[in-house]
């Protein structure tokens, strides 16, 4: 039986199929006006018209990987620098007594250990719409799923999924919601009740099928390896400050609007002083942290492949003929079923646009003035924007982050995908479900 394609065969396929795709469909583009403030690009609605280009050569197809690659480097500097303060961390002993202690205290309470990392990882989804973080995070979070008898898809979708359902069904999302109610000209967090009370009925449901999936696929438990010592003095401290340092990045997103970089510094200076406490010598401590990188390198080109995909659509000139093609009937429709389909065209277009954030600013712009049209309220149109767009992370191999947690766990696109279309299509329907009850009550 032949092995199926890993990510890299995959996201390669992808993007050779995204190039042909540049000689077969009609090409055309919209008028795009700079914020010289912001220095934001908009899109201009109802601007969109054919145009005549030549389409990217086999060599520009070959180029657009490594721009692809350089696109996401400060993602990629995050994701190195990340794995290497880790493999520190885990080599001075501490992530080991750590997790011994946390295993032990949680004997005989596994369920309780899912549902407290799935409500972590969700929180992070709603608040800061974490996704590419949870990459560097993946090997400690498999090691502690085997201490506890749970499987590689359980812990995906108790970390990994659970980051989607937050960010997807978030009211505050500051990478889809906000920049999606500022693109429709609505008022910032409006609207909150509804997506709070929708988000909390996903939630549960979500543990429901998380909690009854692990049940059912338990694995044997792997033995976390004895400590030399019990929990002393110097892997307390190293833990205190690693849970420190995610408590200031997450203040400095919040507060400072923080990006990848400032992120990066935070967990190289934790890395360094992790092997400061554990008196490791300064080609030691370099050669841990370089060990620990290239431990993260199949993962880091993997999100520099799925950039490349844009790239060539972009350049081919045909991004905005699939935004046009998937939007433009839905004005033919009611407005309870122009926003279901407007949901489900937003997954589909997720395809080939794997940023959710540049998703917003492309389609929000042609989809307000169409909703204003048809009678779909624009709190709604958000709506249907961050169901589809955001929840279809979970399922489209152009996304890097999740096609990086799937190399780095080694579970199979094929085998991940048999597992996660049924709760992601669940979740849809209850995306279908709200956007219907927003439609009969006016939902603004």
């Amino acid at each position: 039986m032949k092995k199926f394609p890993n990510a890299f065969v995959i996201l390669l396929g992808v993007i050779l199929l995204s190039w042909v795709f540049t000689y077969l469909i009609p090409q055309g583009s919209y008028e795009r006006i700079t914020d010289e403030v912001t220095g934001v690009t908009r899109v201009v609605n109802d601007s969109y018209q054919s145009v005549s280009a030549e389409s990217p050569s086999f060599f520009d197809l070959l180029v657009a990987i490594p721009n692809g690659i350089a696109g996401r480097s400060d993602l990629i500097v995050l994701i190195f620098l990340i794995g290497g303060c880790f493999y520190i961390i885990e080599k001075t002993g501490a992530l080991n007594d750590g997790l011994s202690k946390l295993v032990s205290a949680l004997q005989g309470k596994e369920s309780v250990a899912l549902v407290i990392l799935a409500t972590l990882f969700t929180t992070a989804g709603v608040t800061i719409g974490m996704q590419e973080e949870v990459v560097a995070m993946t090997p400690i979070l498999l090691l502690f799923g085997k201490s506890l008898g749970y499987n590689a898809f359980t812990m995906l979708y108790a970390s990994y999924g659970s980051t989607v359902l937050g960010s997807s069904f978030s009211p505050s999302n500051p990478f889809a919601v906000l920049i999606a109610q500022k693109e429709a000209s609505l008022q910032l967090l409006s609207g909150s009740t509804l997506r709070l009370i929708v988000l909390l009925i996903a939630f549960v449901l979500w543990l429901m099928y998380l909690l009854y999936y692990a049940r059912n696929h338990r694995i044997e438990k792997t033995i976390m390896a004895p400590s030399d010592e019990k929990m002393g003095v110097r892997s307390t401290i190293i833990l205190w400050l690693l849970g420190l340092t995610f408590g200031v990045t997450v203040y400095g997103i919040l507060k400072f609007d923080w990006g990848f970089n400032q992120m990066s510094a935070c967990f190289f200076g934790l890395g360094i002083v992790a092997a400061l406490l554990a008196k490791m010598s300064l080609n030691e401590t370099s050669e841990t942290y370089i060990a620990g990188m290239k431990e993260m390198l199949f993962a880091a080109i993997i999100m520099g492949l799925a950039n490349s995909i844009s790239i060539v659509l972009t350049d081919g000139m045909i991004m905005d003929t699939i935004v046009y093609g998937l939007f433009g009937p839905l004005q033919n429709f009611s407005p309870a079923t122009s926003g279901i389909l407007m949901m489900v065209s937003h997954a589909v277009l997720h395809f080939p646009v794997p940023s959710y954030s540049g998703q917003a600013i492309l389609t929000m712009p042609v989809l307000v003035p169409l909703s204003d049209l048809i009678g779909l309220s624009r709190q709604t149109c958000v709506l249907a924007y961050q169901y589809g767009a955001v929840m279809a992370d979970m399922l489209v191999p152009t996304n890097g982050a999740l096609m990086a947690v799937l190399a780095i766990a080694n579970v199979p696109y094929n085998k991940w995908l048999k597992f996660a279309w049924k709760p992601t299509l669940f979740m849809l329907l209850i995306g279908a479900l709200a956007i219907i009850f927003a439609v009969a009550t006016g939902y603004q």
